[in-house]
């Protein structure tokens, strides 16, 4: 485990190493395998925080939907299994963008999704990813959060299925094939879909992924969110009591290693969260027009072109921060280039 591992535009903080820095999955480019996770998980607190198992129900309500969660005798699924969910989504979605047709049944090997995912690839490992899979799939939700254009309540687990194959009787798992909810394939059909930092799975803490995931979610299209401690503390589903939960972005906001963003506590106990690029090598970044962002999405249909508009500007200050005589040309030709290289 590193000590004092650097995420850029970060701040220092204790993290997880880097695993697998040179794997596939992870370069730099929406129009691939990057990490996705879907709209519906990031808003509302499906996930346990608890390093042990969570055998309460969840209820939850906000701006009219409703959650229940459901743990089984094994606990509630927690933040980290939810990589394997991560995982499942990024391959859809690179499947979808490459026009292939997709199935909510995807047939993965193991340790591809362990390398993806930031985790070890030792026998301790496989059994862990067994017992994410246990509490994926007895995890039940009642919801009627809206998924692909339409509100339905019902009930689901968060995967229909999974199943191993190991080399044999007590030997490594080889492959799994993972079914999953109808509910979470409609979100991948309707590009509900965000794509997360690969920093993401070096968070040790539930709570800084859960926050994350929040920061995200909401900073999405504009350049800061700011929330007050008791909504924050109610969407990230800490059952802690709101002081030692204020206590913990206290020290998450002095650690100051969440990815991509900055966080700052302002007067009225509010927490404000700033794109990190926007406040340190991206200011002065070139402005582009709306229509030059709508231009950008029928050119790399499912990507996010707000998180393309953050790695153009950053490759910008990179190389200099050339003045461009028309700033919405040149990012659209970066990213026609991109994905002239994918193909």
């Amino acid at each position: 485990m590193a000590g004092s591992a650097m995420i850029p535009g970060g701040g220092g903080g204790n993290l997880m190493p880097d695993r697998h820095p040179t794997a596939d999955f992870f370069v730099c480019d929406m129009f691939g395998a990057s990490p996705k996770d879907d709209l519906g998980t990031m808003e509302h607190p499906i996930f346990s925080l608890s390093t042990r198992p969570d055998r309460r129900v969840l209820s939850y309500e906000h701006n009219g939907t409703q959650v229940e969660v459901t743990p089984s005798v094994k606990g509630r699924a927690t933040i980290h299994d939810k990589d394997v969910l991560i995982y499942c989504v990024s391959q859809l979605m690179a499947g979808l963008n490459a026009g292939r047709a997709v199935s909510r049944t995807l047939h993965l090997k193991a340790h591809d999704l362990l390398v993806a995912t930031n985790r070890d690839t030792s026998g301790d490992a496989y059994t862990r990813l067994k017992e994410a899979f246990e509490r994926l799939a007895g995890t039940r939700i009642t919801t009627n959060i809206a998924t692909g254009g339409h509100e339905t309540t019902r009930g689901f687990g968060l995967i229909e299925a999974w199943e191993i194959v190991r080399r044999s009787r007590g030997g490594r798992m080889i492959s799994v094939t993972v079914t999953l909810s109808d509910w979470l394939f409609r979100a991948v059909l309707g590009r509900s879909v965000l794509t997360l930092s690969r920093d993401y799975f070096r968070l040790r803490k539930p709570l800084e992924r859960r926050v994350y995931e929040l920061a995200r979610k909401h900073c999405g299209r504009q350049a800061g969110w700011t929330v007050s401690v008791a909504v924050l503390h109610k969407k990230s589903g800490s059952t802690a009591p709101v002081r030692v939960f204020r206590a913990a972005i206290r020290r998450m906001i002095q650690d100051a290693h969440l990815p991509d963003y900055v966080m700052s506590e302002k007067d009225g106990d509010l927490i404000l969260f700033e794109r990190a690029t926007a406040v340190t090598e991206t200011r002065g970044a070139p402005v582009l027009k709306p229509a030059t962002l709508d231009t950008a999405r029928e050119i790399a249909p499912g990507a996010d072109v707000y998180a393309l508009q953050s790695v153009w500007q950053d490759w910008w200050a990179s190389t200099g921060r050339p003045r461009l005589g028309n700033p919405d040309a040149a990012f659209l030709g970066w990213v026609r280039a991109r994905g002239d290289r994918k193909s």
